[in-house]
């Protein structure tokens, strides 16, 4: 079973300097890295949880382990004056002992209030197994350099096992349908039921849980929050509210179109995708999912490890021409993916925005095996083995 995952020897290297906080879906492998970089990495280390009464005791006692070096607070963000006993207790101990803070809600955004720890952290957001960890391949990626692309027999069955079952931990190492079934069920009710209600005011969880049931279908369109205000009988302002509570809890994400004035763009309607994509149930959204997961994680990875500003956008414009994910570094463009089942003409669309945009590279990417291939400067190849040239 893999352990060691894509972020662990960054997170050692920026703990000697920093505190480092870890955010990332429930359930995704937090504090199972945590504990790991605490066995590998020091002599003695203490784990409290927030949702233990007798760590909870304990955390706001500052009562500490004399020999530990390595301290790892999971869900603390629970603690309304979390960001204040954070930056308390690393200006006061940072040369005694660590600092490694996990959480399911964004802790770079989430404001409770209390002083800044600007300059005090590093801010990593963890993803689920991807194709190259799944393969244990270590790719080192450039912005603008040429991706480099594993051959591997197995890639294509790795590559379905993530699409069937997911890349968290549990169900895709159990790859079981019935324990993939109840995994849903029971991740769901605990984010809605605990993670959320426990810190945000929600009134009617009902509703909330509805919300949840209704997103894995409108994977991959363009997001329409009035029909959704109407499916809910809610105000637009609440469940305007709900997304936003739903994305900062690693639920959803959403990706905007990419403005430039070489394109005439619609305006900022967003396009929603899931952490876990094996919720999806149409097998074309699932596949379009799954890559801008990949995409996302490689735009953290840069960002939060390497410092690059990369991002992740759509491309579509007022005629309705539209291609799948664009990358960019700097607000530049990059690479540009879309995604198809089995087309394996080029896209009319891919190349009308390269005219417009100039983008250094162009893939699209199709279901089957071994398909690799360049035709009018397009990269046409398999799903599988692309992912296999990401984090």
């Amino acid at each position: 079973m893999l352990k060691k995952r894509y972020l662990q020897e960054k997170i050692e290297k920026d703990l000697k300097q920093k505190m480092v906080f870890i955010g990332g879906p429930r359930q995704v492998g937090k504090t199972t890295l945590s504990r790991l970089i605490g066995k590998e990495a020091y002599q003695n280390f203490s784990y409290l949880n927030w949702d233990n009464p007798n760590d909870r005791k304990e955390i706001l006692a500052s009562k500490f382990e004399p020999d530990t070096q390595l301290i790892i607070f999971d869900e603390i963000h629970k603690y309304r004056k979390w960001k204040n006993y954070t930056k308390g207790q690393f200006d006061k101990f940072k040369e005694a002992f660590a600092i490694l803070v996990t959480g399911s809600a964004r802790l770079d955004i989430y404001q409770k209030g209390g002083d800044s720890l600007m300059g005090r952290y590093y801010y990593f957001r963890l993803h689920p197994f991807s194709q190259a960890e799944v393969l244990r391949v270590k790719n080192k990626i450039e912005p603008f350099q040429k991706l480099i692309f594993d051959s591997q027999k197995k890639s294509q069955t790795e590559f379905k096992k993530l699409l069937a079952f997911g890349g968290f931990p549990e169900p895709f190492f159990s790859q079981d349908a019935e324990t993939l079934r109840r995994w849903h069920n029971q991740r769901m009710e605990r984010l809605v039921k605990d993670d959320i209600r426990d810190i945000e005011t929600i009134r009617d969880l009902s509703a909330l849980q509805i919300l949840v049931d209704l997103l894995p279908a409108k994977v991959g369109s363009l997001l329409s929050l009035n029909s959704l205000r109407e499916d809910l009988l809610v105000a637009h302002g609440t469940v305007t509210l709900w997304m936003d509570i739903l994305e900062k809890f690693y639920y959803h994400f959403r990706i905007y179109p990419f403005s430039a004035s070489t394109i005439k763009s619609l305006r900022k309607e967003s396009k929603m995708y899931l952490w876990d994509w094996s919720q999806v149930p149409d097998e074309n959204a699932k596949l379009e999912n799954i890559v801008a997961s990949h995409l996302l994680k490689l735009c953290h990875f840069l960002h939060d490890a390497n410092g690059h500003k990369a991002e992740l956008f759509y491309l579509r414009d007022n005629e309705q021409r539209e291609v799948d994910f664009l990358v960019t570094v700097d607000k530049k463009p990059w690479l540009a993916v879309e995604v198809k089942n089995s087309d394996q003409k080029v896209s009319k669309n891919l190349l009308y925005f390269d005219r417009k945009l100039n983008i250094p590279f162009k893939y699209q990417l199709v279901n089957l095996p071994d398909i690799d291939f360049l035709q009018k400067d397009v990269r046409v190849m398999s799903i599988d083995k692309f992912l296999s040239g990401l984090i």
